[in-house]
């Protein structure tokens, strides 16, 4: 039986977030702008909530489609408001809203939001070796650093625990556990 974090050893849908995308670095923007909206949605929430909902988010968000997104008015709020797929909080919303006005400003400004985002890690994965999910932080020097300069920028629910759950999801560090069958198939694809 293969050993995995254990936060993601009972639940099948848990289970296949970690086994396939949890902590690979990942490079794509409207990826990265979709998981972004969705670690602020599931502040206050579990992970799997966020999961179990996540096609609905996709569907409901146009995909995740930033210049759509950013053109959304109030007729679209009430919409989303009444969607029983999605969180229906008015302040998630809005700050999805703002948060794809704030996400095409740095695409303009850096070329991406990936060289943007990145350059809080030198640009590479920090390879960590915690050998109990206890060991685990909620947040760093970079979540702290990331959450300020997002939050001067205009993003919204981007706090630095909400940032590090972020940072994890994409890769920019590793915090599989060492005796998770994870962490060394991440850890390989590194380059040092």
């Amino acid at each position: 039986m293969r050993r995995r974090c254990e936060w993601a050893s009972e639940d099948p849908l848990l289970q296949n977030y970690h086994d396939r995308e949890w902590g690979v670095p990942e490079h794509n923007d409207q990826k990265l702008f979709e998981l972004l909206i969705l670690e602020g949605a599931q502040a206050g929430l579990s992970w799997s909530t966020i999961l179990k909902k996540r096609e609905n988010y996709r569907r409901a968000f146009d995909k995740f489609d930033a210049r759509k997104i950013s053109g959304y008015d109030e007729e679209k709020i009430r919409e989303l408001l009444s969607d029983e797929g999605i969180i229906r909080n008015r302040r998630k919303i809005e700050a999805t809203i703002q948060n794809a006005r704030a996400f095409l400003t740095i695409q303009k400004e850096f070329g991406s939001f990936d060289a943007y985002i990145w350059q809080f890690v030198g640009g590479k994965p920090k390879k960590n070796a915690w050998k109990t999910i206890e060991e685990v932080p909620s947040r760093s020097p970079e979540s702290e650093a990331m959450s300020r300069d997002l939050m001067k920028r205009g993003f919204k629910f981007v706090g630095p625990t909400i940032c590090y759950a972020f940072m994890q999801a994409i890769g920019m560090v590793n915090d599989h556990t060492i005796d998770c069958f994870r962490y060394n198939e991440i850890s390989k694809n590194y380059q040092e």
